[in-house]
């Protein structure tokens, strides 16, 4: 009954309100005023940091391991959305992982087209090695556009010869700004949240003269050998779910160990309803388990640390 009423809300309201036709200005403040409204988890704080010159929030549990981290690179179609609005999921991972979660908040376009949100993703993660973090302590974490810019930044950071981090979990990826998957136009009709001609917009702002496959907006079509373990989770009701079976057979080519979860009869982003959705819970306890896995973290252990590291001021 929950999922009913739920789904039908977002047809209602989200996805008129995503439409191509809506203002940018307008559907910020939509998720801004869906972020405020949504309870965040109890024992958890938030703490507005700067991260080498990007400013974000870091969201940290009761018990917190200090030698791991994840970033976190929230969703929105490089045009829309902030750390505040997605804190109820950062704030539930946090908590569920035992990990500090860092949140850039990365330029939007069409303001600051790309480059400018792999940058501060470059930002974000180099400020986490300087502080000490190892890569191979630290998993990074996206969300529909944000999943596609995780993958972009691994492969800024392949090509520069840095260190990769230890795993990703990428939810409802959006990886082609191509919009070439079958399921845009097969779900068109099914999916509650988002719209073709709206994912189209998005990807025209954030291009700005670039071609829509190119690698570091659409990852699909990037050479993907020697990227980190990956998980994947994706509803079955999504217009993007073609980009995750696309992205996990293309990362599989490529000999990168990737775990494909497809989530009937749920929709894109369905990971932000976990106060209401028992799915929910269940999906981000998975990435949890994951990240723990990956990042060193013993699956059995759950005693933690009652601190983390001290964080710059924000």
């Amino acid at each position: 009954m929950i999922r009913a009423l739920l789904k039908a809300f977002l047809r209602r309201v989200f996805r008129p309100a995503l439409s191509a036709d809506r203002p940018i200005a307008a559907q910020r403040r939509l998720l801004q005023r869906f972020g405020a409204l949504t309870p965040v988890p109890s024992g958890v704080r938030y703490k507005t940091i700067d991260m080498g010159g990007v400013r974000g929030d870091l969201v940290t549990g009761r018990l917190q391991r200090v030698k791991h981290a994840i970033l976190y690179l929230h969703g929105g179609g490089y045009c829309i959305g902030s750390p505040s609005a997605y804190r109820i999921l950062t704030g539930t991972l946090a908590k569920s992982a035992g990990i500090p979660v860092y949140v850039p908040d990365y330029r939007l376009a069409p303001e600051h087209p790309h480059p400018a949100a792999l940058e501060d993703a470059l930002s974000a993660y180099r400020w986490l090695i300087a502080d000490g973090y190892l890569p191979q302590c630290i998993a990074v974490v996206g969300d529909s556009a944000g999943a596609g810019l995780t993958l972009a930044l691994c492969l800024a950071l392949r090509s520069e010869h840095e260190r990769l981090p230890a795993a990703l979990a990428l939810i409802s990826p959006w990886v082609d700004l191509a919009c070439r998957g079958d399921t845009l136009t097969a779900l068109a009709d099914r999916d509650p949240m988002l719209s073709p001609a709206g994912l189209k917009r998005w990807a025209r702002d954030y291009l700005g003269d670039l071609p829509a496959d190119h690698p570091l907006c659409s990852p699909i079509y990037a050479e993907l050998s020697g990227l980190p373990p990956m998980l994947i989770q994706v509803g079955s009701e999504e217009i993007v779910l073609s980009d995750s079976t696309r992205l996990a057979q293309r990362a599989k080519q490529a000999g990168v160990e990737v775990e494909l979860r497809r989530f009937d009869g749920l929709w894109h982003d369905f990971q932000l309803h976990v106060g209401m959705l028992r799915e929910s819970r269940a999906a981000l306890k998975d990435i949890a388990t994951f990240v723990r896995q990956f990042v060193g973290v013993s699956l059995t252990d759950t005693g933690g640390h009652a601190a983390i590291r001290a964080a710059k001021p924000g």
